[in-house]
Protein backbone atom coordinates (compact mmCIF):
# COMPACT_ATOMS: atom_id res chain seq x y z
CA UNK A 1 0.00 0.00 0.00
CA UNK A 2 1.24 3.42 -1.06
CA UNK A 3 1.82 5.81 1.87
CA UNK A 4 1.48 9.53 0.94
CA UNK A 5 3.71 10.46 3.94
CA UNK A 6 6.41 8.15 3.51
CA UNK A 7 6.56 9.03 -0.24
CA UNK A 8 6.83 12.68 0.18
CA UNK A 9 9.21 12.18 3.33
CA UNK A 10 11.97 9.55 1.03
CA UNK A 11 11.65 11.84 -1.52
CA UNK A 12 12.56 14.87 0.48
CA UNK A 13 15.73 13.24 1.85
CA UNK A 14 16.71 11.91 -1.68
CA UNK A 15 16.29 15.63 -2.84
CA UNK A 16 18.44 16.63 -0.02
CA UNK A 17 20.67 13.93 -0.25
CA UNK A 18 21.05 14.35 -4.15
CA UNK A 19 21.41 17.59 -4.26
CA UNK A 20 20.75 18.67 -7.91
CA UNK A 21 20.41 22.32 -7.35
CA UNK A 22 23.79 22.47 -5.29
CA UNK A 23 25.38 20.36 -8.14
CA UNK A 24 24.32 23.10 -11.15
CA UNK A 25 27.60 24.53 -11.13
CA UNK A 26 29.61 21.37 -11.21
CA UNK A 27 26.76 20.43 -13.99
CA UNK A 28 27.53 23.41 -15.80
CA UNK A 29 31.40 22.75 -16.04
CA UNK A 30 30.70 19.45 -17.26
CA UNK A 31 28.88 21.06 -19.56
CA UNK A 32 31.63 23.27 -20.64
CA UNK A 33 34.15 20.61 -21.26
CA UNK A 34 31.99 18.23 -22.76
CA UNK A 35 29.69 20.51 -25.27
CA UNK A 36 26.69 18.69 -24.21
CA UNK A 37 25.06 16.19 -21.42
CA UNK A 38 22.87 13.54 -22.35
CA UNK A 39 20.12 14.17 -19.30
CA UNK A 40 18.32 11.22 -20.27
CA UNK A 41 20.97 9.36 -20.48
CA UNK A 42 22.33 9.82 -17.59
CA UNK A 43 19.21 9.93 -15.31
CA UNK A 44 18.09 6.34 -16.34
CA UNK A 45 21.68 5.37 -15.34
CA UNK A 46 21.32 6.99 -11.96
CA UNK A 47 17.46 5.28 -11.54
CA UNK A 48 19.18 1.88 -12.23
CA UNK A 49 21.70 2.00 -9.70
CA UNK A 50 19.25 3.41 -7.18
CA UNK A 51 16.86 0.72 -7.46
CA UNK A 52 19.60 -2.07 -7.92
CA UNK A 53 21.27 -1.45 -4.57
CA UNK A 54 17.69 -0.48 -2.94
CA UNK A 55 17.25 -4.53 -3.69
CA UNK A 56 20.59 -5.85 -3.51
CA UNK A 57 22.08 -3.43 -0.48
CA UNK A 58 20.35 -5.28 2.05
CA UNK A 59 21.73 -8.72 0.55
CA UNK A 60 25.26 -7.14 0.37
CA UNK A 61 25.09 -5.93 3.83
CA UNK A 62 24.18 -9.74 4.65
CA UNK A 63 27.16 -11.47 3.19
CA UNK A 64 29.70 -8.84 4.66
CA UNK A 65 27.82 -9.88 8.28
CA UNK A 66 26.33 -6.12 8.90
CA UNK A 67 22.71 -5.62 9.92
CA UNK A 68 20.39 -2.82 9.02
CA UNK A 69 20.74 -0.75 11.89
CA UNK A 70 24.36 -0.47 12.54
CA UNK A 71 24.33 0.29 8.37
CA UNK A 72 21.47 3.07 9.21
CA UNK A 73 23.58 4.38 12.06
CA UNK A 74 26.58 4.97 9.68
CA UNK A 75 24.12 6.31 7.08
CA UNK A 76 23.01 8.82 9.28
CA UNK A 77 26.78 10.19 10.15
CA UNK A 78 26.80 10.47 6.20
CA UNK A 79 24.15 12.18 6.70
CA UNK A 80 25.30 14.23 9.16
CA UNK A 81 28.46 15.14 7.55
CA UNK A 82 26.93 15.87 3.91
CA UNK A 83 24.25 18.13 5.66
CA UNK A 84 27.22 20.23 7.36
CA UNK A 85 28.84 20.30 3.40
CA UNK A 86 25.05 22.22 2.81
CA UNK A 87 25.09 24.66 5.23
CA UNK A 88 28.73 25.63 6.35
CA UNK A 89 29.32 25.71 2.28
CA UNK A 90 32.51 23.61 3.26
CA UNK A 91 33.73 20.21 1.02
CA UNK A 92 34.60 17.73 3.01
CA UNK A 93 34.33 15.14 0.87
CA UNK A 94 36.48 15.25 -2.03
CA UNK A 95 36.20 13.26 -5.67
CA UNK A 96 39.55 12.41 -7.93
CA UNK A 97 39.39 14.89 -10.81
CA UNK A 98 38.96 13.48 -14.14
CA UNK A 99 40.40 13.66 -16.63
CA UNK A 100 38.40 14.88 -20.19
CA UNK A 101 36.02 12.81 -21.34
CA UNK A 102 33.42 12.50 -24.13
CA UNK A 103 29.95 13.16 -24.09
CA UNK A 104 28.49 9.61 -23.42
CA UNK A 105 31.04 8.71 -20.45
CA UNK A 106 30.45 12.02 -19.02
CA UNK A 107 26.90 11.34 -18.70
CA UNK A 108 27.60 8.04 -16.66
CA UNK A 109 31.04 9.18 -14.79
CA UNK A 110 30.85 11.59 -12.99
CA UNK A 111 27.25 12.58 -13.35
CA UNK A 112 25.10 9.52 -13.14
CA UNK A 113 27.84 7.92 -10.21
CA UNK A 114 28.92 9.51 -8.23
CA UNK A 115 27.22 12.75 -8.31
CA UNK A 116 23.70 11.68 -8.36
CA UNK A 117 23.59 8.00 -7.28
CA UNK A 118 26.94 8.23 -4.99
CA UNK A 119 27.87 6.75 -1.92
CA UNK A 120 25.54 9.38 0.14
CA UNK A 121 21.97 8.35 -1.84
CA UNK A 122 22.99 3.96 -1.41
CA UNK A 123 23.37 4.93 2.29
CA UNK A 124 20.19 7.20 2.23
CA UNK A 125 18.15 4.11 0.70
CA UNK A 126 19.57 1.40 2.68
CA UNK A 127 18.65 3.44 5.72
CA UNK A 128 14.91 4.46 4.42
CA UNK A 129 14.67 1.37 3.90
CA UNK A 130 14.92 0.38 8.03
CA UNK A 131 11.95 2.14 7.97
CA UNK A 132 9.91 2.63 5.23
CA UNK A 133 8.14 0.39 2.64
CA UNK A 134 10.41 -0.61 -0.77
CA UNK A 135 7.35 0.58 -3.02
CA UNK A 136 7.13 4.13 -1.00
CA UNK A 137 10.92 4.12 -1.75
CA UNK A 138 10.93 2.97 -5.29
CA UNK A 139 7.89 6.18 -5.57
CA UNK A 140 10.31 8.70 -4.24
CA UNK A 141 13.57 7.32 -6.31
CA UNK A 142 11.45 8.10 -9.62
CA UNK A 143 10.25 11.36 -8.55
CA UNK A 144 13.76 12.27 -7.86
CA UNK A 145 15.30 10.99 -11.38
CA UNK A 146 12.03 13.00 -12.69
CA UNK A 147 13.51 16.32 -11.19
CA UNK A 148 17.20 15.52 -11.76
CA UNK A 149 15.86 15.12 -15.63
CA UNK A 150 14.64 18.13 -15.80
CA UNK A 151 17.31 20.10 -13.95
CA UNK A 152 20.07 18.35 -16.69
CA UNK A 153 17.76 19.43 -19.05
CA UNK A 154 17.05 22.95 -17.56
CA UNK A 155 20.73 24.04 -15.81
CA UNK A 156 21.20 27.16 -17.94
CA UNK A 157 17.55 28.56 -17.15
CA UNK A 158 17.60 27.27 -13.39
CA UNK A 159 20.91 29.40 -12.87
CA UNK A 160 19.51 32.29 -14.04
CA UNK A 161 16.35 31.96 -12.48
CA UNK A 162 18.32 31.44 -8.57
CA UNK A 163 21.05 33.44 -9.09
CA UNK A 164 24.15 32.75 -6.99
CA UNK A 165 22.04 33.87 -4.09
CA UNK A 166 19.17 31.76 -4.28
CA UNK A 167 21.35 28.45 -5.37
CA UNK A 168 23.02 29.29 -1.36
CA UNK A 169 19.16 29.56 0.20
CA UNK A 170 18.10 25.95 -1.05
CA UNK A 171 21.37 24.45 -0.26
CA UNK A 172 21.15 25.47 3.44
CA UNK A 173 17.22 24.90 4.13
CA UNK A 174 17.85 21.76 2.34
CA UNK A 175 21.08 21.03 4.38
CA UNK A 176 18.93 21.84 7.69
CA UNK A 177 16.17 19.34 7.04
CA UNK A 178 18.92 16.75 5.99
CA UNK A 179 20.61 17.05 9.49
CA UNK A 180 17.44 16.69 11.19
CA UNK A 181 16.46 13.41 9.49
CA UNK A 182 20.45 12.45 9.95
CA UNK A 183 19.57 12.83 14.09
CA UNK A 184 16.39 11.19 13.81
CA UNK A 185 17.68 8.19 11.82
CA UNK A 186 20.24 8.03 14.60
CA UNK A 187 18.00 8.06 17.38
CA UNK A 188 15.16 5.49 16.01
CA UNK A 189 18.06 2.87 15.30
CA UNK A 190 20.39 2.96 18.26
CA UNK A 191 18.44 1.50 20.07
CA UNK A 192 17.67 -1.48 17.84
CA UNK A 193 21.19 -2.68 17.92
Amino acid sequence: MFDLKEISTASMVLFAVIDIIGSIPIIIQLRQRTGHIQSGKASIVSLLIMVAFLYLGDEILQLIGIDINSFAIAGSFILFFLSLELILGIKLYKDDEHQEANVSSTSIVPLAFPLIAGAGSMTTLVSLRAEYAIQNIIVAIVLNIIVVYLVLKNTKHIERLLGPGGIAVVRKVFGIILLAIAVKLFRTNIGLI
